[in-house]
């Protein structure tokens, strides 16, 4: 994992994978993709991230692949893509519990954070991933968006972006192997993480084993590491147990 882009690095999993790939191996180049690079330059000192502005509801696909390919040369090679952009809830949206709350403006933000995002983070990347060393690519997805798992129901515009974005993973599995093997392509689902998006939900956690950032980066990156071709295409959990779709 010597060239990594990190798409969402200032959230508190994405930060805190940057934090640990950094300090594990310092001659790693980690590319990090976020709204606000300046709020995290002090967490990175001696420019350690190479930061990128990005958002992923209004990102180009051009100007994404001109920065990537200014970073690392029209040439660069990408060997590790995670993708840890998410949205659960904000000033303007929270999970559903029933489907009078279902709104289209919240579930076409949700699709596009958590996996249209993901769609335009590959593309821009395709130029960099054509090497012959072995890539690992990484959706950061959810237990909630499984289809076979999906007992409570609600959470309407959360959980049908992650399958979407589980879907994606599954088809970019199909098509990477024929363009730019040996690859990798899988959905793992971090576990409940201690951080802004769990912060409202304090009560329900309760009965929950959670985790801080570090833990969850340091799980997340043990799978990651472990990936080989006969990974590819499918849903990981953080202990690296395989959910169904």
């Amino acid at each position: 994992m010597k060239q990594v882009l990190i798409a969402g690095v200032s959230g508190s999993i994405g930060s805190a994978l940057a934090r640990q790939l950094l300090d594990t191996d310092a001659e790693r180049t980690v590319l990090g993709l976020c709204r606000n690079p300046e709020a995290l330059r002090e967490q990175f000192p001696d420019n350690q991230l190479r930061l990128v502005q990005w958002d992923a509801e209004t990102a180009s696909v051009e100007e994404l692949g001109n920065s990537l390919a200014e970073m690392l040369g029209p040439d660069g090679e990408l060997e590790t893509v995670i993708y840890a952009a998410g949205l659960l809830h904000d000033s303007q949206i929270f999970p559903e519990k029933r489907i009078e709350d279902l709104e289209a403006g919240a579930m076409a933000r949700s699709f596009a954070v958590n996996c249209t995002g993901f769609g335009t983070v590959m593309r821009a990347a395709m130029p960099h991933l054509r090497h012959r060393r072995f890539k690992r690519i990484a959706a950061i997805s959810a237990k909630v968006g499984s289809i076979g798992d999906n007992r409570f129901g609600g959470w309407y515009a959360y959980r049908c972006s992650k399958a979407a974005l589980n879907m994606l993973v599954r088809n970019l599995s199909v098509e990477l192997p024929r363009r730019c093997r040996p690859v990798s392509c899988v959905a793992v689902h971090p576990g409940t993480t201690e951080s802004g998006l769990s912060e409202p939900f304090q009560q329900s956690l309760a009965s929950l084993q959670v985790h801080k950032p570090g833990e969850t980066a340091a799980n997340l990156l043990r799978v990651i590491g472990t990936l080989d071709e006969s990974s590819n295409g499918r849903f990981f959990s953080w202990d690296g147990s395989e959910l169904p779709w």
